[in-house]
C-alpha cells in the first residue's frame, strides 16, 4: 500500500492526464507581452509533449525553405590572433610635390666629436611641422633611447636640439624631405643621401653612427657595394670595422671613420618586431654609449685645470 505521499503523487499524475474543468487563471502580464512580441504562440513547445524534428508548423517550414543568406566572413587560421591579421597598407611612392606646401622646420642636431649620431629615415609630417625629431606619439625613439641607457632619463622630442650639449648625441636623416611614411620615398633618393651622410660624418667625426632602421642600412650597402645586401649578410648591432662611415684618407689628417651600429626602426607603423626584441638590440648600443660617457667624464675630471 502506498502512503500519503505516494497517493498524492499518483493523484498528481492523473490530474495531468484528465482535462481540466476549472477555469484557467489569467495569464501574467509578462506572458501576454511575450505572446504579443512573438505573435504566433504555436511555435512554443508543448511542455507535455517532447519536441521532435518532424513536429514543425507551417510557419517553421516556410522559415526553413528560405534561401540561405550569404555572409562575408573572414576565415582566420586557428592559433592566429585576429589583431595580427590586420596590416597597415603602405601608401606607395609620393613625389616631392605632394608635400611641397609643408614648411620643413626640422634641422640636424650635430656637433664635433660626439659619442654617437643617430640617422633616421626622413621626417614625418608631425616632425616636419613641429621641427622636433621623432615627434609622433607612436614613435618609440625617445623611449628606446632612455631604456637602452643612451640617455639617463626620458627626454622629450622638444629637447632634440640639446642632445649634443646634454649627452654628446646627435641626430640627422638620410633624406630631408617629409612624407607620411617611408614607403613614399624612392630608393634612388635614399641612395643619393648616402654621400651627404658621409660628408657630415667626415666633418663632425663622431665616434659612432647608429642607423635607425634596416632600410637605411640597405641604402648605404647598395651605394658602397653596388648591390643589394643579402639576407645572410644583414645583421643588427655592430658592423664590421671595414664599414665605418665618413673616413678621411686623402689629407694629412687621416681619420678611420665612425663605427657603425644598425638599430631597429622606432616607427609606430612598423610591426615586424616585438618591443622586447627591439629593446635587446638597442641595449647593446646603450651599454657602449654609457661606457664612453663615463670614460669621457672621468677624463675631464682628471684633466689639469
Amino acid at each position: 500500500m502506498g502512503g500519503p505521499e505516494e497517493s498524492s503523487i499518483e493523484e498528481a499524475r492523473e490530474s495531468d492526464t484528465r482535462p481540466s474543468t476549472s477555469k484557467a487563471p489569467p495569464r501574467p502580464s509578462f506572458v501576454r507581452t511575450l505572446e504579443e512580441f512573438w505573435g504566433d504562440t504555436s511555435l512554443r513547445p508543448d511542455p507535455g509533449r517532447p519536441t521532435t524534428q518532424s513536429s514543425t508548423t507551417d510557419q517553421q517550414q516556410r522559415h526553413l525553405a528560405r534561401p540561405e543568406r550569404k555572409r562575408n566572413l573572414t576565415v582566420i587560421p586557428a592559433g592566429t590572433s585576429p589583431a595580427k591579421k590586420l596590416k597597415r597598407t603602405s601608401s606607395g611612392y609620393a613625389p616631392p610635390s605632394k608635400y611641397s606646401h609643408l614648411v620643413n622646420k626640422l634641422t640636424d642636431s650635430l656637433a664635433p666629436n660626439l659619442i654617437c649620431v643617430f640617422v633616421g629615415l626622413n621626417p614625418g609630417i608631425r616632425t616636419a611641422t613641429t621641427g622636433h625629431a621623432y615627434n609622433h606619439p607612436s614613435n618609440l625613439f625617445w623611449k628606446l633611447l632612455h631604456k637602452s641607457g643612451c640617455t639617463p632619463r626620458l627626454c622629450r622630442a622638444e629637447e632634440d636640439g640639446d642632445m649634443p650639449r646634454l649627452y654628446d648625441l646627435g641626430l640627422t636623416n638620410i633624406v630631408s624631405r617629409p612624407t607620411k611614411d617611408g614607403s613614399e620615398l624612392s630608393k634612388a633618393e635614399m641612395d643619393a643621401g648616402v654621400a651627404e651622410l658621409e660628408a657630415k660624418f667626415a666633418l663632425q667625426r663622431p665616434e659612432a653612427v647608429a642607423i635607425v632602421g634596416k632600410s637605411i642600412w640597405e641604402s648605404i650597402w647598395r651605394v658602397r657595394h653596388g648591390t643589394n645586401i643579402k639576407k645572410d649578410q644583414f645583421k643588427y648591432g655592430w658592423q664590421e670595422d671595414s664599414e665605418r662611415l665618413g673616413a678621411v684618407t686623402n689629407s694629412g689628417d687621416n681619420w678611420p671613420g665612425a663605427r657603425l651600429f644598425v638599430a631597429t626602426t622606432t616607427s609606430g607603423l612598423a610591426a615586424g618586431m616585438r618591443l622586447y626584441e627591439k629593446e635587446e638590440i638597442w641595449k647593446k648600443l646603450g651599454e657602449w654609449v654609457e661606457k664612453r660617457r663615463r670614460e669621457r667624464t672621468d677624463k675631464k675630471e682628471k684633466a689639469p685645470e
